[in-house]
């Protein structure tokens, strides 16, 4: 089944973040290489494609897991998470509707 994995960031968590990215990229990289991965990206701060200085607010990550203890597992040993960039993490179900 698809989760969602819906986080936000600590208030100025930039250099955490940016210290913790390559972790945290191979982690969705080996996601995506298992076929699990459906999407994953940042909030930014700003309505910009590249916030610099602003940052972001949060992230993303909508992947598949075999349950929900096991989605949560894996958000919770996030480099982000160890990093302390999110001040919460929530893990939710996901239905995948369009596209088809």
């Amino acid at each position: 089944m698809l989760y969602a994995i819906i986080a936000t960031d600590r208030p100025d968590a930039l250099p955490r973040r940016l210290r913790a990215r390559p972790d945290h990229l191979a982690r969705l990289q080996a996601l995506q290489q298992e076929g699990r991965l459906v999407l994953a990206g940042p909030h930014p701060a700003i309505d910009c494609e590249d916030p610099g200085e602003a940052g972001f607010t949060g992230s993303l990550i909508v992947a598949e897991f075999p349950d929900l203890a096991a989605a949560q597992a894996w958000a919770a040993a996030d480099p982000y998470v160890q990093a302390e960039v999110y001040q919460e993490v929530q893990v939710k179900p996901f239905r995948k509707v369009l596209p088809a």
